[in-house]
């Protein structure tokens, strides 16, 4: 009965993770569209300190807290909530000082003065955070997920309609673009707010806590937040902290390369326009498997071995899929979804990130989830550390495509670390089985389809609108052709298959009419 509730919450997690996922991917791109590259550049400056903050309040703390939460049978306010909440005030505090006191010098780093104000607002943001996390945490430790996942749906949607809400303000009524940045920060400590609402709501309903009195070990509190909740944090972070690199690392790299500052903004504007891409991507490839991976935390040794090898099975096939049809389509979608082709072959190098994203994540999940937290931390600090001195060396000699190569190479270089990983520390001899005749001709019946189309249909002429349902189509009609040729080969299991959407039904009709 304990396993069964714990894995539906974990599952209820996943799913509202996915759905803000989408979220967070899916407004950008109306955020670009009002504001251009050079808002777009703005935002995306800001955005990965208010994404790790953001993380910590989801994913990092609340996890640790949760592991203190669940070690008592008894919660107090005094004795718990007041310490916990202390701890996380003094780190949060010590973060939000570090980096309101140096706003001016990392804005001068960036090579953005005009970015300093955002800044401030963003280190404001970690004050608040401690609330959400907190309350998370102790419903977490009580196996109550139901908490976390509204409250992240809540505050994911509260903070998009925001932003964009105030892009329109900034593209109707002429208001300085730089506030782009101060607004997105103003829009996620509302969406905070909203969290923080919605969980007290649940607290008010559920009452978690007790009235009892023990001593407080405050060393042992502070030490399994400070490091098991940052380490945690880490493993939400992967795609945050390759943006965190470009920030500080492809402006000055652009001006290095022979452009103005402002076309150097505007080109990076252009380049992160493969962000919201690669997240949509990278969600869409890994959620299928990591469905597999709740189930196995209590299984033996060859059930997990066979869990995770179907696991980075369907992540390897999915994100492939998505990965190849995105490449083929890219100039149609870029114009879609951006209004031109800026950045073409820069950013559908870029694609590749998708397949190598979703297999990191579906493996470094497997790998947190197995209890090997630190090791998936340090590969991840790793890959960052390479992203950077990349795009230190390639940018300034190649431009935003040195930036694609140094977020590809960093990626390939987490992806065998964390495969590696799991290969030797669970002996598994074959990590990804792939059934390569049924993978052959689906890649094959896939890229014949859209290249005829591509042939066929001349797309340069199309408006935004007839792109939509192109695109739509096409894609569709490419994904189905793809995944019926892999499951008509037998590239899945049954079980494998049932966590498919929509094979699940075609399986028990396929059944019943035996």
């Amino acid at each position: 009965m304990e396993h069964n509730k714990f894995v539906k919450g974990a599952l209820i997690l996943t799913l509202a993770g996915l759905i803000s996922k989408v979220l967070s991917a899916g407004y950008r791109i109306p955020l670009q569209n009002l504001t251009g590259d050079l808002g777009f550049y703005i935002y995306q400056q800001v955005y990965p300190i208010l994404g790790i903050a953001l993380v910590l309040a989801l994913y990092g703390f609340p996890t640790a807290i949760s592991k203190l939460a669940a070690e008592r049978k008894d919660i107090s306010v005094k004795y718990f909530m007041v310490p916990i909440l202390t701890i996380l005030f003094g780190i949060c505090g010590t973060l939000a000082l570090f980096l309101f006191v140096n706003a001016d010098s990392i804005a001068v780093f960036v090579g953005d003065k005009r970015l300093n104000s955002a800044y401030k607002l963003a280190s404001i943001l970690l004050l608040v955070i401690p609330f959400s996390a907190l309350l998370r945490g102790v419903f977490q430790g009580k196996g109550e997920m139901k908490p976390t996942a509204y409250s992240q749906i809540g505050e994911q949607f509260f903070r998009v309609i925001i932003i964009i809400v105030m892009a329109v303000c900034v593209a109707k009524y002429g208001i300085d673009i730089y506030q782009i940045g101060t607004l997105a920060g103003i829009a996620t400590m509302i969406g905070v707010f909203a969290a923080i609402f919605i969980l007290t709501m649940f607290y008010l309903k559920y009452k978690p806590t007790t009235i009892t009195s023990h001593p407080v070990p405050w060393k042992y509190y502070g030490k399994t937040i400070f490091l098991f909740g940052l380490i945690a944090s880490l493993n939400h972070m992967l795609l945050l902290i390759i943006q965190f690199a470009d920030a500080f690392t492809i402006v000055p790299g652009l001006v290095d390369y022979g452009l103005s500052n402002q076309e150097a903004m505007e080109a990076k504007g252009v380049f992160d326009r493969g962000q919201p891409l690669i997240q949509i991507g990278a969600v869409l490839g890994s959620s299928f498997g990591l469905a597999l991976i709740p189930s196995m935390a209590r299984d033996a040794l060859e059930r997990k071995q066979q869990h995770i090898v179907s696991s980075l099975k369907i992540s390897f096939y999915l994100a492939w899929g998505a990965t190849v049809g995105l490449i083929l389509l890219f100039p149609e979608a870029n114009r879609l979804l951006y209004q031109d082709n800026q950045g073409d072959q820069a950013l559908t190098l870029l694609m590749a990130a998708i397949l190598l994203s979703s297999l990191v994540i579906t493996s470094s999940s497997i790998l947190q989830g197995l209890g090997h937290i630190k090791w998936t931390a340090f590969f991840i600090l790793g890959a960052f550390s390479l992203k950077w001195l990349l795009n230190w060396v390639l940018v300034p000699q190649l431009g935003i495509i040195g930036s694609s190569i140094g977020t590809i190479v960093s990626l390939l270089f987490l992806t065998i670390a964390t495969l590696l990983k799991l290969k030797i520390g669970l002996q598994i001899k074959k990590l990804v089985y792939i059934n390569w005749k049924a993978f052959i001709f689906a890649n094959i019946g896939m890229i014949t389809f859209l290249l005829i189309v591509d042939k066929v249909v001349q797309a340069d002429t199309f408006s935004r609108v007839e792109l939509l349902f192109l695109i739509l189509i096409v894609s569709t009609i490419g994904a189905l052709i793809y995944l019926l040729i892999l499951i008509r080969f037998k590239a899945f299991s049954d079980k494998e298959l049932s966590l498919l959407p929509f094979v699940s039904r075609f399986l028990s009709n396929r059944r019943s009419t035996k």
